[in-house]
């Protein structure tokens, strides 16, 4: 069942993550809205995660304000983000040991609703093809592809506006990859959800999202279609160390 959930807005406003004396993120401006499919791409150790970890609340940022709609994220829980309609998955697929998938997607729906619906349960099941899967130990019995999606599934349990997705295409081989990328856009249509997604592949990329911002030492150094933000000579110096060509 398609979902008439209203549209909200996440804006990060000048944004920064210190460690020490690390900077992960450094001053990173940007919004999106729950209709929106957003590419959030950079080399490895660029800040993408760790902003992920600001706004679904497991780090704390050093200074700026992220706001979604008009609830500042930054003086809610965890439990609260969730229930504004913020789900999140991980890069590593994180699995509730000792619990059935359907288990799995229980406890996060009761996490993030604080309560149960056991139809939507079935619903996303099936949608995302672990429907004969559900009662099997989630830790044990899935394969890579399955995990992934019992990621994505464990989120949408919480009735998210805006999925944050950590590289869940990784490890995938190209034709599963092209495949479960379909079935995101499908997630999208069907449950009028936002996309955030980090992705590594360019190609994913291109053909997935309608926008792509590009981090790199921690810095937001392009905003925009991803046709011109790869052709961006900062962003190609940022994969490859060297200048465009024209």
């Amino acid at each position: 069942m398609q979902q008439a959930e209203q549209a909200a807005e996440l804006r990060l406003q000048d944004v920064s993550i210190r460690f020490g004396g690390i900077t992960a993120v450094n001053g990173v401006s940007l919004s999106l809205g729950t209709r929106d499919v957003v590419g959030l791409v950079g080399p490895n150790g660029a800040g993408k995660t760790t902003l992920f970890n600001a706004i679904s609340g497991l780090v704390r940022p050093t200074s700026g304000s992220i706001r979604f709609g008009e609830v500042d994220l930054l003086k809610s829980p965890l439990y609260r983000r969730a229930r504004l309609g913020i789900g999140r998955t991980f890069q590593v697929p994180q699995p509730m040991h000792e619990l059935t998938v359907r288990e799995n997607l229980i406890v996060a729906q009761r996490f993030g609703t604080g309560r149960v619906d056991e139809a939507r349960i079935d619903e996303i099941l099936a949608f995302l093809g672990l429907e004969a899967k559900a009662q099997r130990d989630a830790a044990t019995e899935l394969a890579l592809t399955e995990l992934k999606a019992l990621e994505v599934a464990k989120a949408l349990a919480t009735g998210p506006k805006l999925l944050l997705l950590d590289e869940v295409l990784g490890g995938l081989e190209t034709a599963t990859k092209r495949r479960f990328m379909q079935t995101l856009l499908a997630v999208h249509e069907q449950y009028n959800v936002g996309i955030l997604i980090i992705e590594h592949d360019i190609e994913t990329v291109m053909n997935l999202c309608r926008r792509v911002c590009v981090l790199n030492f921690g810095k937001l150094i392009a905003d925009g279609p991803p046709a011109e933000v790869f052709r961006d000579p900062e962003v190609v110096r940022s994969y490859t160390g060297e200048a465009a060509h024209a």
